[in-house]
């Protein structure tokens, strides 16, 4: 799979460090991080209303616990 990633896919990112730690399945960063931000909440939160998500939020806006 080639890599687009999100522009808010960096060291600053929530899901890159729950990823790194372990703690963040791959498919989150397929479907969302590394495909553009498609369809990603936590993206079109930020840049539309400032808004940004806490680190519990995963990308199609539900909650994981697992991350608080």
């Amino acid at each position: 799979m080639k890599k687009n990633l999100c522009r808010w896919y960096d060291e600053t990112s929530a899901m890159k460090r729950a990823y790194d730690q372990g703690k963040l399945d791959k498919k989150w960063l397929k479907n969302y991080c590394w495909n553009g931000g498609k369809g990603c909440i936590r993206k079109k939160r930020f840049e539309g209303e400032g808004y940004i998500s806490p680190d519990y939020v995963l990308p199609d806006g539900t909650i994981d616990e697992n991350l608080r």
